[in-house]
């Protein structure tokens, strides 16, 4: 099994299929059961399933606005380009109207994805062949700028809800491995850029929990300011990675995936400071919210683990609240990561679980 930095690059896919949850390890041409040396075959491979998937169901089309000059009339007359022809001493009749078309944007990306993967990506010749034969069925669908894309427009509606998945992973390629030089020329990265890989890593873990763990509830909540006033204007949002919960129980877990997981001066390795400071307001916050009744709040910073010789594991106990500091290790078979998040939730609620 081949590593992508400090993470099995099959992993990569698990972590997809948990945040995604239309890729299932249950489906007879699932990727689950291969082995990839590079993180360019996992998405070219995931890709290749997916469109082939997207094509037995048909590819989305939508109407696509045209302004064409033709011999005989179709929709409605554009009277700027009419006029322009006539004075040219044409006959045509400049024309406006709607046609379906797969030529639209969700299409446009997936081959433009599939393309760069293609030409800039170092791809396996199974894996090439692969997507080559998909991307067959695209020939009436148009590139797009990649640097062009406005992925917060996209709209998906019961039409196209079998995109999402796949746009995702899209993004993630053009957003998270895509590079442009001072040429103008494009690279793919051979691996994902930290920013992108702590995203996908905050929602496998709540995707994780979501759907396997039978201790407790979980959800990704936003976090009430405990106001003596009531006034909060200009403060930030407290937006919460996980919040494991269970009668009168609560975890609050702020995933980070950060190329160090200590921060160092003098040869001290600590915590990140920014970090702790906001796992113990989310935490004092919480437990100001729940005042009215008996509760346990606790919180935990849980680091993706690097290949530093030093990592974080503690337990403290700040102004009456248990906080936690631990790494989870991504480099190891997938039944393990599970392992040590399984692990975390019956550490916390195993005694409420029995007392249920």
């Amino acid at each position: 099994m081949i590593k992508d930095k400090s993470i099995f690059i099959k992993n990569v896919y698990y972590m997809l299929s948990y945040a995604f949850q239309d890729l299932r390890p249950d489906r007879e041409d699932d990727v689950a059961g291969e082995d990839f040396e590079r993180i360019h075959d996992l998405f070219a491979s995931i890709l290749a399933k997916g469109i082939a998937r997207q094509l037995k169901q048909g590819l989305y089309r939508e109407y696509v606005n045209h302004v064409e000059d033709l011999s005989v009339l179709r929709g409605k007359v554009e009277m700027a380009g009419t006029i322009r022809n006539r004075l040219a001493r044409s006959c045509r009749v400049s024309c406006k109207y709607d046609e379906l078309s797969e030529d639209n944007l969700l299409n446009q990306i997936l081959k433009t994805t599939a393309m760069l993967l293609l030409r800039r990506g170092d791809v396996s010749t199974e894996h090439r062949d692969e997507l080559k034969k998909r991307i067959l069925f695209f020939a009436t669908v148009s590139e797009v700028e990649p640097a062009d894309i406005r992925w917060s427009s996209i709209r998906f509606t019961r039409n196209n809800q079998s995109y999402r998945m796949l746009l995702s992973v899209c993004q993630l390629v053009i957003d998270g491995m895509l590079l442009t030089d001072e040429r103008g020329e494009m690279r793919l990265m051979t691996y994902i850029k930290p920013q992108y890989m702590e995203r996908l890593y905050e929602k496998f873990i709540l995707e994780y929990y979501r759907k396997e763990c039978g201790l407790a509830q979980a959800s990704s909540p936003q976090i009430k300011w405990a106001l003596d006033d009531g006034i909060g204007t200009m403060l930030p949002t407290m937006q919460s990675d996980i919040v494991l919960s269970r009668g009168e129980t609560v975890l609050i877990i702020d995933a980070k995936y950060y190329t160090h997981t200590l921060q160092e001066n003098w040869d001290t390795h600590t915590i990140h400071s920014n970090n702790l400071y906001q796992i113990f307001t989310y935490v004092k916050n919480k437990e100001a919210e729940l005042a009215g009744g008996p509760h346990e709040v606790s919180g935990m910073l849980l680091y993706a683990k690097t290949d530093e010789e030093t990592q974080p594991d503690g337990v403290y106990q700040m102004s009456g609240n248990r906080i936690s500091v631990r790494t989870l290790d991504l480099n190891l078979p997938f039944e393990q990561i599970a392992a040590q998040l399984d692990a975390i939730a019956e550490q916390h609620f195993a005694k409420e679980a029995v007392a249920v």
